[in-house]
């Protein structure tokens, strides 16, 4: 079987698409009960797929958004020790090796979210995005989308994250953020 017949029939199989489905309900509705049986379904035999490093992966950010989700429901959010100088005097809450996919050059550095902003280090250019200029922020995949207004126009900045679980966290760490930049602006 070619590449492209591989992602074909990886695509089309119905029991790896059902998994998926039930694993984004189980990611949107914070569901920690769905773990076991995502797992479950993972290790029946015969397998749901040859391959399950990427159901693995998915399951593996599932858990950890869960339990960021408990901390940040308690007022909790990380803190990360960092010395980066785009940080500045800002707390820094998160830190993940991500990459441009929109940029040409697709420059790799750091996703930051800090207490005021999440901010890009690496590349030619250091964009950052003050938590009061960001309208929204989507997950999907492994990319973190920040929706932002400028001059009246929707814009945004992607990032690529390296797994399911930096994106799924970073994406419901920067909403924590900009709700709690929000609140004190108030």
């Amino acid at each position: 079987m070619g590449l492209f017949g591989w992602f074909s029939h990886k695509r089309e199989d119905g029991a790896t698409r059902a998994w998926r489905e039930e694993w984004t309900a189980a990611v949107a509705a914070l569901d920690a009960g769905a773990i076991p049986r995502l797992e479950a379904a993972l290790r029946r035999q015969p397998p749901l797929a040859d391959d399950l490093e990427i159901e693995e992966e998915m399951l593996d950010g599932l858990r950890q958004l869960v339990a960021l989700q408990a901390d940040l429901s308690a007022g909790r959010a990380p803190l990360v020790e960092t010395t980066h100088r785009v940080v500045g005097a800002d707390r820094c809450h998160y830190s993940a090796p991500v990459s441009l996919p929109d940029d040409p050059a697709q420059p790799t550095g750091r996703l930051l979210l800090t207490s005021t902003r999440a901010v890009f280090a690496g590349g030619a250019r250091t964009p950052a995005l003050p938590w009061h200029g960001v309208r929204e922020i989507v997950q999907a995949g492994r990319d973190v989308l920040f929706v932002t207004t400028r001059g009246g126009a929707a814009d945004g900045q992607r990032f690529r994250c390296n797994s399911y679980g930096e994106a799924l966290c970073g994406a419901a760490l920067a909403r924590y953020l900009a709700r709690q930049s929000t609140n004190r602006q108030l």
